[in-house]
């Protein structure tokens, strides 16, 4: 996806069957139950069949904010709807900004009730900064449309939006790698940590071709569920998705430090320990195997796209 790789190149049925049920708050039992009814209406939209509009149901009554996913996109038909539905009755708008997809993207974006603004990629940190600005709420919720959210993470949201919230208050969450072939993270699955809820007045994403994360203010604090991110369709999109994003790099004028024959020698083995034993891919079995080989493969290449050789 054009709109939803940035700096999180490692990361990605029905819904109904696919989403997890991960919840892990330390609240207690009483108060979880009543988390869970408050959130019943948001899960029976849910769950419904394609054909109503979603994205335009009536959020939880009694919030105090209003907020807003947005979403960036580029050619995801195949994959968005799953990103849609897991905010139905969530968020007061759904935003998916388009950087001129050929095939069915817009079209069923609209049909799930979302709005759709069109507007010429000009990279990830730019085109996010202006789905930010596009955004009819100030609090922002920021999905790939390659992503979407736990059971847990949408119980806890929905408790968090009935509280008013401070504007310089960001929140960070755990965005968990799925495997192209899965729909569901594997045991002990690497995370990546960013800021996707936030307030636009006091905080925005980064200016940047290729660095999407949010300029966090000093006020932060963690979301306990999860954002999944199936980032690669397959395992050839992983080599064709890096390698653009690596090129993307060299526009922006990054290059490699320290460039030898050393490097150049040791940079695979390096990439594929980090990748399978430290990020934990060696519980994924032979998709986990298959993951890290071509993720280190891609950051080997990627000394010689940045050189432009």
């Amino acid at each position: 996806m054009v709109g939803g790789a940035g700096s999180q190149l490692e990361t990605d049925g029905s819904p109904a069957a696919t989403f997890l049920d991960l919840a892990r708050s330390p609240v207690s039992s009483r108060l979880r139950s009543a988390l869970r009814r408050a959130a019943q209406l948001g899960r029976s939209v849910l769950h419904a069949s394609p054909s109503p509009r979603l994205a335009g149901a009536p959020a939880f009554a009694g919030r105090a904010n209003r907020v807003a996913c947005v979403i960036v996109a580029f050619n995801e038909a195949d994959r968005i709807e799953r990103a849609i539905r897991s905010v139905a009755g969530l968020v007061d708008e759904t935003l998916v900004v388009d950087s001129g997809s050929t095939d069915e993207t817009a079209a069923l974006c609209e049909r799930l009730g979302a709005r759709v603004v069109h507007h010429p990629w000009g990279g990830f940190g730019p085109q996010k900064r202006f789905a930010e600005d596009a955004a009819r709420c100030d609090w922002i919720l920021s999905l790939d449309a390659d992503e979407w959210l736990s059971d847990a993470l949408r119980d806890e949201l929905a408790a968090l939006f009935a509280a008013p919230l401070p504007p310089t208050r960001c929140f960070r969450v755990h965005v968990r790698v799925v495997y192209p072939r899965r729909d569901a993270p594997a045991p002990f699955a690497h995370s990546h940590k960013y800021v996707r809820l936030y307030n636009r007045t006091t905080a925005r994403f980064r200016d940047s071709l290729t660095h999407d994360v949010v300029e966090a203010t000093a006020d932060v604090a963690w979301l306990e569920g999860d954002i999944l991110h199936k980032s690669y369709r397959d395992f050839a999109h992983i080599v064709t998705k890096t390698i653009g994003y690596y090129e993307l790099q060299r526009e922006e004028g990054i290059a490699p430090s320290r460039v030898g024959l050393l490097r150049m020698a040791f940079e695979f083995p390096f990439q594929f320990f980090k990748y399978y034993i430290l990020r934990r891919h060696l519980f994924g079995g032979a998709d986990g195997f298959a993951y890290a080989t071509a993720l280190a493969m891609g950051r080997w290449a990627r000394i010689f796209i940045l050189r432009g050789w």
